[in-house]
């Protein structure tokens, strides 16, 4: 309980000083010493997002497992990977896949501390995906159905419907839709 309280004055904290400033948070490359911070806001990101989609205790596990050090430290070294940082804190991150020799990439992760969405940060990194993704013709992306917010996210930056599946998500029944932005 006292860890949320400072959590949440930490972030109103980060809230009102952009709203004063207009300040805008610094795209780049994630570090591995960004790994506690990216789980964090992993979890945060989650846990608001699939709340009613996902059952808590699969959203657990599968942080605990796709978040680990090691596995974080894979996916730096195997994909593209950046950060939004304001003052030293994470406050979103986007991973992506290397350019296959057709021109398509996925990304395959785009989450934003839940106090920050909404403030441009999912568009910045996005952006710095296919910048630093040269190449890329096609750019992929999986969302649930009912996360209606990624979906009017991706669609408003111009990513069109692929097809729609079910999707055994660790034993959960998911609706999945594949969406592609041409490049």
């Amino acid at each position: 309980m006292e860890e949320e309280k400072g959590r949440a004055s930490f972030s109103s904290f980060f809230i009102k000083k952009r709203e004063a400033n207009q300040v805008k948070p610094m795209i780049r490359a994630m570090k591995t010493n960004d790994i506690k911070q990216v789980r964090q806001v992993a979890e945060r990101s989650w846990h608001h997002t699939y709340e009613g989609i996902i059952p808590r205790h699969i959203q657990d596990q599968f942080l605990e497992s796709a978040y680990q050090d090691e596995m974080m430290e894979r996916r730096l070294l195997h994909s593209l990977f950046f950060v939004a940082e304001e003052e030293g804190r994470v406050l979103g991150f986007a991973n992506v896949t290397p350019v296959q020799k057709d021109g398509n990439a996925e990304l395959t992760a785009i989450y934003i501390d839940p106090d920050c969405q909404g403030s441009g940060i999912g568009t910045a990194l996005l952006k710095e995906c296919i910048r630093q993704s040269g190449g890329v013709k096609k750019l992929y992306v999986h969302a649930e159905k009912e996360n209606r917010i990624a979906l009017s996210f991706y669609q408003a930056k111009g990513f069109q419907w692929v097809c729609e599946f079910e999707e055994d998500f660790r034993g959960h029944t998911l609706q999945t839709v594949k969406l592609v932005l041409n490049i």
